[in-house]
């Protein structure tokens, strides 16, 4: 993990405005040294100065202590810097000053100003300097030398100093950005983990949401109808025994199917958590894709029911005491494996709320064929009075919600609700393609 902004303002451990102790103790020992050095140089300003030498040294060990406070105000650093040059005093902090400006964060303009006043400075008194060595005799060279030693002696206190430190401001700026960059980085990689560990858990509660629909579907209207018999087959056993034994084989029928579609669904999820199992090395931001191509595939590999055998369902119905009827618009044709299972499975349903909520009740159930889609439609009267279900259907009201699921799931529109004559419509519109 990296510092930065307010973790970075925590981080702070030195004294007063340093950051770590280690920088305040190298900016004391700086600051010890350049007045060491100022106060020696108190001297032989004193004495060309015509003052006492201890104001000198005085004077020199309260300039060079400046130093202290170089990371907070380099600035003024550099203005005492440059103001004690005609002393011939603070070379270190005018080095370090120069060093401690450049590497910080102001402007290039203040930079370059102050760079300039130090260098000029820097130049003066040393031209002044080797001049008067020349006229007293201590120096013999030729006059070049007087030029040539300032423009060498200021460039050589002033140029390294500032260019080191323009380099190390870049630097460090550089790399805070890597670090301000490497903690967004970590952010938005901590923000995918989050959204993707929220989709697997989406993708999850889809197939749950699926898994449960299907085996709602496949189960409910087996079930539903084998109840039916069984109760027919509990009221004619006695009374009519070649019926009794026709519902009782329609009953064994009805089982053996929904144990059939049953193995179906459970041979889909199993081949479901093979495959979960065998992306567990997958990195987490391809488990929500991964879970829901697997909720996807769920149904979609199943061997589903076609609109071919809409004439067989509802003559299961018919066979369970339902009087019904199927009616067919328009031409039939191909659909797509997930259209025609919605449809049927709308159907289904529908008839499996009428045994359980209106037994006896005549039922109608329209199919259209149209140009870019397909309607459905099941609609029962109300039942007659006497005739309701003795087998006590249960209801968990899950058959609706899955029914408008489906169908909506594929663009299409869903209706249902009572009739004004007192019954209930269940209607569908799904797109062809």
């Amino acid at each position: 993990m990296t510092t930065t902004g307010e973790e970075h303002a925590r981080a702070l451990t030195g004294p007063w405005w340093w950051a770590r102790w280690r920088s305040a103790v190298l900016d004391g020992s700086l600051a010890l040294v350049s007045a060491v050095e100022c106060g020696a140089e108190g001297i032989p300003f004193a004495r060309d100065a015509g003052i006492p030498v201890s104001a000198g040294i005085v004077f020199g060990l309260v300039a060079g202590s400046v130093l202290l406070v170089r990371r907070k105000w380099p600035i003024a650093v550099v203005l005492v810097a440059i103001a004690i040059t005609p002393a011939q005093m603070g070379f270190l902090m005018g080095i370090v000053g120069l060093y401690t400006l450049a590497a910080c964060e102001l402007p290039r303009r203040i930079i370059a100003a102050l760079a300039g006043m130090s260098l000029l400075g820097t130049m003066i008194v040393t031209f002044v300097r080797v001049r008067q060595d020349m006229a007293r005799g201590d120096l013999t060279l030729g006059d070049w030398f007087v030029p040539f030693a300032s423009i060498t002696t200021s460039l050589g206190l002033t140029a390294p100093p500032v260019l080191l430190g323009l380099y190390v401001g870049a630097r460090r700026r550089l790399m805070e950005s890597l670090r301000e960059r490497a903690d967004s980085l970590e952010r938005e990689l901590q923000l995918l983990a989050e959204r993707a560990e929220e989709r697997a858990e989406w993708a999850r509660n889809e197939e749950r949401t699926r898994i449960a629909r299907e085996m709602h579907d496949v189960v409910a209207h087996r079930v539903s109808l084998m109840v039916v018999h069984a109760a027919a087959l509990q009221a004619v056993a006695r009374k009519d025994p070649e019926k009794a034994v026709r519902n009782a084989a329609l009953v064994g029928d009805m089982g053996r199917q929904a144990l059939t579609e049953l193995r179906e669904m459970l041979g889909v999820l199993r081949a479901g958590e093979d495959a979960g199992r065998r992306a567990a090395a997958v990195p987490l931001v391809a488990v929500g894709v991964a879970a829901a191509q697997v909720a996807s595939r769920a149904v979609d590999e199943a061997e589903g029911p076609s609109l071919s055998e809409l004439e067989e369902l509802v003559g299961q119905s018919a066979a369970a005491g339902m009087v019904v009827a199927l009616s067919v618009e328009g031409e039939a044709r191909g659909y797509a494996a997930e259209v025609e299972q919605t449809a049927y499975r709308v159907v289904q349903e529908a008839l499996t709320n009428v045994h359980k909520h209106a037994a006896g009740a005549k039922t109608y159930v329209r199919l259209a064929h149209r140009g870019a889609e397909i309607a459905m439609q099941v609609e029962n009267e109300p039942p007659e009075p006497g005739s309701g279900s003795a087998a006590r259907l249960p209801s968990g009201g899950n058959g609706l919600v899955g029914m408008r699921e489906r169908v909506v799931a594929l663009g299409g529109v869903f209706v249902s609700g009572p009739t004004d004559a007192g019954g209930f419509r269940v209607s569908a519109v799904i797109p062809a393609v």
